[in-house]
């Protein structure tokens, strides 16, 4: 059975939130499951996604995103 493709993306974080990407999968696995900071961002782009479409929490999103220091320029 073939791999399944994926697309890879880089991303530059800060070490604040690599430490909560860590403390998140730390947090998410269990003994029989460890669970990956990629993972980790999946799932929270998969949550955003769902939002999104709901039209919850999109102020609070831009909101981060003017706050954030990293930008995608």
């Amino acid at each position: 059975m073939p791999k399944k493709e994926r697309k890879r993306l880089q991303v530059v974080i800060s070490d604040e939130q690599d430490a909560l990407l860590t403390k998140t999968a730390y947090e998410l696995s269990s003994p029989e499951r460890l669970i990956s900071k990629s993972e980790v961002v999946r799932l929270a782009i998969e949550k955003i996604a769902r939002e999104m479409g709901e039209d919850a929490l999109l102020d609070d999103y831009r909101a981060l995103l003017e706050k954030d220091e990293v930008r995608d320029d």
